[in-house]
């Protein structure tokens, strides 16, 4: 698709930002300038506008964040001399702690670039239908949704914006009260869920079933917020057949379907493929080096600079944990060897042209899951400090799990056909065993090993607090975060060495939320003070399923 090229020049927060589209619609080459009065004029202005959202504004949780927290804090990862991992493993992180900071304030980015998008195509949009604005308010709106689905599970109570001007003008203003960040982020995924398109267009853009399948995970964590208490192990029904629903919507309806090969899910070569339903689309760096559109994973995980082809391999400490080796079933190799690299493994796509990479006389798994080889191996794709590669905000075997995990909802098990139709597919493409009844654990196995490495273990401990909040606490605190090991992929052999010498803070309740930046404090000091409700002034949609 060709798009006129454009700058944008927006406020966000206070702080002026300029996006770019050409041909792709990511691509950063503007060589003209129009001023805001005359843009929103036409479909492609409108997806102009919305192009950035798609990887700039989320670069600083991308960066670090998303897998420091999301499998850092939750013990997949194993990282003992990097400060910006081993705080969130050894659950020591603070109010200073740098990925933290950072992503708070990427999340905010993408409200407030949301924000303007949404309010410039209200204000300035008169030569579109209303189905185009709509479609291209969805797409802002799903991600301000999303990124209110990560704050309310992140640090609970977050403050709501919808006009970055009135918080220009008055920086301090209270926080809203978790339900209702949780809530504002339903509503956002729900206007999404009826105004986008729903066949695939562009690739990489989003559709109906995008939102869909976040509002199934979105329902999810609201039906632990409603249910009847923290150690209840009841979680609300309602929240649940919405979940359930959505995620059904997704499953028998739409155009998705799971890739054949587990592995294939992570080359460059498979970006947006067909089981991707939301994913973060970086680009190998410009010539004019606009960082922020780059996926800086590959440097921080990759071994040695074999992988890469340049100096840019800092991973020889940053590796699987020991406690998340010892939870794979054996017969689970095919996900080991896609996420975690041990001794013995081999990957005929990295070095390439020279036959193929195998891991040798190496004790540890590292981490494979965003490392993809180096230029040559990608065909140019890839660069220094960037894979290119996609990465998963969410694809559709998570979603086939929550269809799972709200058919079996306040149950012990369940034998529902359906659900076991969709949790064994995740199953059998990695020949793993058909099972004949879920419990959840089994979906807590699966969405674990399936997903390790992608950001999500974590949440899935902070949506099981909700309602069982002291059996998160005692996993928590009998996983072994200090562990060193010694590991063979070639017998799956996990020794165990020596202790890690950092202490590992006491899993309390608190450690379930996260500290709000000290410099947002300073800036806002109602941050301490207790949540103000939210006034939703939009009537919620209703028909939604119909």
């Amino acid at each position: 698709m060709k798009i006129r090229n454009k700058i944008i020049y927006t406020l966000l927060l206070g702080i002026s930002l300029a996006f770019f589209a050409c041909e792709d619609f990511l691509d950063f080459a503007p060589n003209d300038r129009e001023t805001l009065d005359n843009f929103f004029q036409s479909s492609e202005d409108l997806k102009t506008a919305t192009a950035p959202l798609y990887n700039k504004v989320w670069f600083d949780f991308n960066d670090k964040f998303f897998y420091a927290l999301g499998d850092g804090r939750a013990n997949n990862l194993f990282a003992p001399y990097s400060d910006y991992i081993f705080p969130f493993t050894t659950l020591t992180e603070t109010s200073l702690t740098g990925p933290l900071v950072s992503a708070w304030k990427s999340f905010y980015n993408v409200i407030g670039q949301s924000n303007n998008t949404i309010n410039n195509i209200v204000l300035r949009a008169k030569n579109v239908t209303e189905g185009q604005k709509n479609e291209a308010i969805a797409e802002a709106r799903f991600m301000r949704g999303t990124a209110y689905w990560y704050l309310a599970s992140l640090w609970g109570d977050a403050i709501i914006i919808t006009d970055n001007a009135k918080l220009v003008t008055n920086p301090i203003v209270p926080k809203n009260p978790r339900l209702d960040v949780m809530e504002f982020a339903i509503r956002d995924l729900e206007f999404a869920a009826k105004y986008l398109p729903e066949k695939i267009g562009e690739p990489g853009r989003l559709t109906r079933f995008s939102a869909f399948g976040m509002l199934s995970r979105a329902y999810l964590s609201m039906a632990g917020l409603k249910g009847s208490g923290e150690n209840s192990g009841v979680r609300d029904v309602q929240y649940l057949n919405l979940a359930r629903d959505a995620a059904k919507l997704v499953c028998e309806t739409s155009e998705y379907k799971l890739m054949d090969n587990y592995e294939d899910l992570f080359k460059v070569a498979n970006n947006n493929n067909s089981e991707s339903l939301f994913a973060l689309q970086w680009m190998p760096l410009p010539t004019d080096g606009n960082w922020g559109v780059n996926n800086t994973q590959q440097a921080y995980f990759a071994y040695s600079s074999a992988i890469t082809g340049d100096d840019a391999a800092w991973g020889g400490w940053t590796m699987a944990s020991y406690e998340v080796l010892k939870f794979y079933d054996v017969r689970d190799q095919i996900r080991r060897k896609a996420t975690f690299m041990g001794n013995g493994d081999f990957y005929p796509e990295i070095n390439s042209a020279n036959g193929g990479f195998i891991v040798e006389d190496q004790n540890k798994a590292f981490v494979k899951k965003g490392v993809v080889g180096s230029q040559k191996d990608t065909g140019g794709k890839s660069s220094r400090m960037n894979s290119a590669l996609n990465s998963y905000m969410l694809r559709l075997a998570e979603v086939y799990l929550i269809y799972a995990e709200a058919v079996l909802g306040n149950n012990a098990s369940t034998t529902d056909p359906i659900a076991l139709f969709y949790f064994n597919k995740v199953r059998t493409r990695v020949q793993m065993p058909e099972k004949t009844s879920i419990t959840y654990q089994d979906i807590f196995y699966e969405r674990r090993i399936e997903l390790a490495m992608e950001g999500q273990f974590w949440y899935d401990l902070v949506r099981r607090s909700y309602y069982q909040q002291q059996e998160v606490l005692n996993f928590m605190e009998n996983q072994e975060r200090a562990q060193q090991y010694e590991f063979d992929a070639k017998t799956f052999t996990i020794t165990a060495t020596s202790l890690d010498a950092t202490p590992v803070d006491k899993p309390e309740p608190k450690r379930l939320l996260m500290p709000y930046p000290e410099s947002e404090v300073v800036q806002n000091p109602l941050l301490k003070e207790p949540p103000v409700p939210y006034v939703f002034t939009e009537e919620k949609i209703t028909d939604l399923f119909n």
